[in-house]
């Protein structure tokens, strides 16, 4: 189990916090702060408990040489809105006697940002050398990025040996967000995975089949399962190839006890793009000439139906091409009913992914559910059943 803030002697100390600061920057300006704002209760109770807190996290990919475009120096001006207020300082590198001394300038309850990590090489290769210099500068280590914990690098994994390791609030959220959603859920569970491509989410179906009682797929995805199990599906986007795997899942399942759910009806057009002409027609209707692009609306009632009688939905890429009106209608719909079920107490919703938050947000639903992981590779991972280094680094 791992340790959180509550365990932390803080005044005093110099605390070291890996953040994901790898936000997107125009201009010089960032443009989207979700990151920041979530790191922000971190950074701001380690300061207001005396810590001196000393951040740090990659940016952009300068493959271990300093790239002046990729300096973080932008950032820490961005962080103190996100903090509101509270100063940022910053360190021109991240080791070394420069890092030092500005570590040693802190008084209790600054925050300083040091240099993007990924200018040493060492970094990424989660080279002891390295992380022996990272953990010089502090007396303690608080990892808050969960997005870059599948990731064994000096930062997430090396330093975690080397200094007492505990979590943020942001990954103890994460953690325990997660672990409700598989390990200790509220049953019955459900699963939505959507998506284009089953080639993306096979380890995802293979761990959750274990795992769900039921799971519900969309996207281009449904369409392999469909063609696997015989159905026409026209000029859909479709991975033929895996036709035999979908099967596989399909029987595996039945061996299990989870429930697969496909589109009843769908939303068809002759091509993907804004405003297109589109009808909607039982799932063995699809003309030769058009692609299926969203679940429709018997899909839509009986997933809805659905989820009213599950206690935990956990949910991983839309069932139809949601970036289009109008294909975005099924996804809306499901995501708000989903939503709602969650404000009434009646659903735990946990999502995660970049087209799921992305999805969520188009539906104006993100906000309801129980939690939304912002992490795309790791949550990814997490699906997976795979051992996040950063994460067991913590529980070690």
């Amino acid at each position: 189990m791992f340790k959180t803030l509550d365990d932390i002697d803080c005044r005093g100390r110099r605390i070291l916090v890996r953040g994901d600061l790898n936000v997107p920057v125009r201009d010089g300006a960032v443009t989207d702060t979700t990151r920041l704002d979530r790191l922000a209760p971190t950074l701001l109770e380690l300061a207001e408990k005396g810590a001196k807190v000393v951040v740090f996290s990659h940016f952009g990919r300068p493959k271990g040489e300093v790239v002046p475009e990729l300096t973080l120096r932008p950032i820490a001006e961005a962080l103190s809105v996100s903090l509101g207020g509270w100063p940022v300082a910053f360190a021109n590198n991240c080791i070394g006697d420069g890092a030092l001394a500005a570590v040693n300038a802190l008084s209790d309850g600054d925050v300083l940002l040091l240099e993007n990590l990924r200018f040493h090489s060492g970094e990424e290769a989660n080279a002891p050398d390295f992380a022996a210099a990272l953990a010089r500068l502090g007396d303690a280590y608080v990892n808050d990025g969960f997005s870059v914990s599948h990731r064994a690098h000096a930062s997430t994994a090396g330093i975690a040996g080397r200094l007492p390791a505990f979590a943020g609030r942001g990954m103890q959220a994460e953690l325990e967000a997660l672990s409700a959603a598989l390990e200790t859920p509220r049953k019955p569970v459900a699963a939505l995975v959507g998506g284009a491509k089953v080639s993306t989410k096979l380890a995802v179906l293979g761990h959750l089949l274990d795992k769900v009682d039921s799971l519900i797929i969309g996207g281009g995805m449904a369409n392999t399962f469909l063609f696997a199990l015989g159905t026409d599906i026209g000029a859909s986007l479709c991975e033929k190839d895996l036709a035999d795997t979908a099967r596989e899942i399909i029987a595996r399942a039945d061996e299990t006890g989870c429930r697969i759910v496909l589109p009843q009806d769908v939303v068809i057009a002759a091509a993907l793009e804004e405003g297109a002409e589109c009808e909607t027609v039982p799932i063995a209707a699809v003309p030769s000439d058009r692609m299926i692009l969203d679940v429709g609306p018997d899909s839509v009632s009986a997933l809805n139906a659905h989820l009213a009688d599950c206690g935990t939905l956990l949910w991983n890429g839309p069932l139809g091409a949601f970036e289009f009106d109008p294909f975005d209608l099924g996804t809306n719909a499901v995501a708000r009913r989903a939503a709602a079920l969650t404000v009434t107490g009646d659903l735990v919703s946990v999502a995660g992914g970049g087209d799921t938050v992305a999805a969520l947000v188009h539906a104006d639903a993100l906000e309801q559910f129980s939690y939304v992981s912002t992490a795309g590779g790791a949550f990814l991972e997490w699906l997976e059943g795979k051992e996040l280094p950063g994460v067991a680094a913590l529980n070690r």
